[in-house]
């Protein structure tokens, strides 16, 4: 199930994440995939605000993985700099996989093989410098319904 919408601002783009969030749970995971400065970090850093984290939220390029704290355990991962990964990786990412967690996974290909089945994968594109396309890939047609309404709301 997928559905479509286009970010023309990043006060816009900051909504529909912080409104994303409210409809993900622990134990959810989220796959950002798109080419390098298209918002992936930008989208987690709206969604962690609006769960409550007061950290900075920062692209954990460098370390792989940030975990922050707010009214659910979040963690980042960042698989740009992986430059291969086989299933003896896993032991090492498991924990970021914890049911009482939400995790969010930019770069997500390079391991995709070998992580759990995502309940959303969000696409994003440059359409120009402010303007995004976001192709959102729902695991459940409730979620869908769910963006469906956050989209109509921010269309306003």
């Amino acid at each position: 199930m997928q559905v479509e919408f286009i970010s023309l601002s990043e006060q816009q783009t900051a909504f529909i994440a912080a409104q994303i969030s409210r409809l993900l749970e622990p134990g959810d995971t989220v796959f950002l995939k798109g080419q390098l400065g298209t918002g992936k970090t930008f989208f987690v850093r709206a969604a962690a605000r609006e769960m409550g984290v007061v950290d900075p939220v920062t692209s954990p390029s460098f370390t792989m993985a940030q975990s922050y704290s707010g009214k659910v355990r979040i963690h980042h991962l960042d698989l740009y700099r992986l430059s291969s990964f086989g299933s003896g990786d896993m032991a090492d990412f498991e924990p970021f996989f914890e049911g009482d967690a939400i995790t969010f996974v930019e770069w997500p290909e390079q391991a995709e093989t070998f992580l759990e089945e995502p309940v959303l994968v969000i696409e994003l594109e440059h359409l120009d410098e402010n303007s995004r396309r976001m192709r959102f890939i729902c695991a459940s047609n409730q979620l869908k319904e769910g963006l469906e309404k956050i989209f109509a709301e921010a269309g306003d």
